[in-house]
């Protein structure tokens, strides 16, 4: 055992005098949940930049003017005088909404004419339109069934009668697991484990040719310490360094900034302990089949930066090429972020999760055998 304590204390101090490395390992993570946590502080998208042009200037008009002024999530911060002055305001960027009322809106609504209003969005930018479009479909259906109750009892009717006849189906929509539809809530922790796991293959990336790429390697080699022991003992030192830096990311997001967690912890960090080996894993097998660390760094981060991508966590997995489906199911960030949603959000349980844990670990050891032969066959 005495053995197997030196290489890991060797392995430390290995890690501890790269300084970059250190710094990347250590920081980067924590680093990236207090950036994503300013960043989306907000939680929703408030505050849309919206322009108004009221070429009717008549007291409905006005009043449609006041009820769009008070629609959630809109702002209102100019009134352009004529379309083409919004059009140039939309393409400069200094709104992302403008709202078209057209001449006789006020005579169209007085004769109870069917009238129509131009609502354009700037779709540049998708996370500023889809909530833009959401607000303006939310102030304009209300708009339309206050109209419309009013011209019912324009027609003699009570407003009970009124609201009735207008609302005779009511749509009750719920939104489960994240009622408020909070992006952050979804965002913030995925994208923080997401630079977690990229620095950790960055480390496993060097286990295996930061040492047969060394002079020392033949010192290594002439003590008598077999490869078992000695990459066993490293690896053991890296998934150890790997969770203590996931545990303040956790804590930041559970404790500090709130973020919901309705699974046990415990299980949460058994299922990233596992997700820990398999990119570990990857790294490795990385490591193996290159001829120096900068390679090996190169080949692992373009592994590991499109696997969030390719994940199905930012983009449905049923939404991309049935190719793409079937690869992306070969990578451990799949099983990982696709579990790590049901956790959570749902608070699944380890036999929902049991396949994932199943299909990680054997991942791991297909990486692991083929580093195993990598490096007996550099050897001979």
């Amino acid at each position: 055992m005495r053995k197997y304590f030196l290489i890991m204390k060797r392995e430390c101090l290995y890690i501890w005098r790269d300084r970059t490395l250190r710094n990347i390992i250590i920081f980067g993570p924590i680093l990236g949940i207090l950036l994503f946590a300013y960043v989306y502080r907000m939680q929703v998208i408030q505050d849309i930049p919206t322009a108004i042009v009221d070429l009717d200037h008549s007291s409905q008009s006005c009043e449609l003017r006041e009820d769009l002024e008070a629609a959630q999530n809109l702002k209102v911060t100019d009134y352009p005088a004529d379309y083409s002055d919004m059009e140039t305001m939309i393409e400069n960027g200094d709104i992302v909404v403008g709202i078209v009322i057209p001449e006789g809106y006020g005579k169209n609504i007085t004769l109870k004419r069917q009238t129509r209003i131009l609502a354009v969005i700037d779709g540049s930018n998708i996370t500023f339109a889809t909530p833009a479009s959401s607000a303006i479909m939310e102030v304009t259906q209300t708009i339309s069934a206050e109209t419309g109750i009013k011209i019912l009892v324009g027609m003699g009717m009570t407003l009970d009668e009124a609201q009735n006849a207008y609302q005779s189906i009511e749509f009750r929509q719920e939104a489960w697991y994240n009622p408020t539809l909070n992006y952050a809530y979804f965002l913030i922790l995925a994208l923080a484990l997401n630079i977690w796991q990229q620095c950790c293959t960055l480390t496993a990336a060097v286990n295996v040719i930061g040492e047969i790429g060394m002079s020392s390697w033949l010192q290594i080699k002439a003590s008598g310490i077999s490869k078992l022991a000695l990459f066993g003992s490293k690896s053991i030192v890296h998934l150890t360094i790997f969770m203590l830096l996931v545990l303040p990311v956790y804590f930041l997001a559970f404790v500090v900034f709130k973020l919901p967690l309705h699974c046990n912890f415990g299980l949460l960090l058994l299922f990233t302990f596992v997700f820990s080996i398999a990119i570990h894993s990857i790294g490795t097998m990385m490591s193996s089949l290159t001829n120096n660390a900068v390679d090996s760094s190169r080949l692992g981060m373009m592994v590991a930066l499109p696997s969030f991508v390719l994940c199905g966590y930012t983009w449905p997995l049923e939404a991309m090429p049935a190719v793409i489906q079937k690869a992306a199911w070969i990578l451990p960030q799949t099983w990982f972020f696709q579990g790590y949603n049901f956790m959570v959000f749902k608070g699944a349980e380890f036999n929902m999760l049991s396949y994932y844990f199943v299909a990680m670990l054997i991942i791991a050891l297909v990486c692991y055998g083929i580093s195993i032969i990598a490096v007996s066959w550099l050897e001979r």
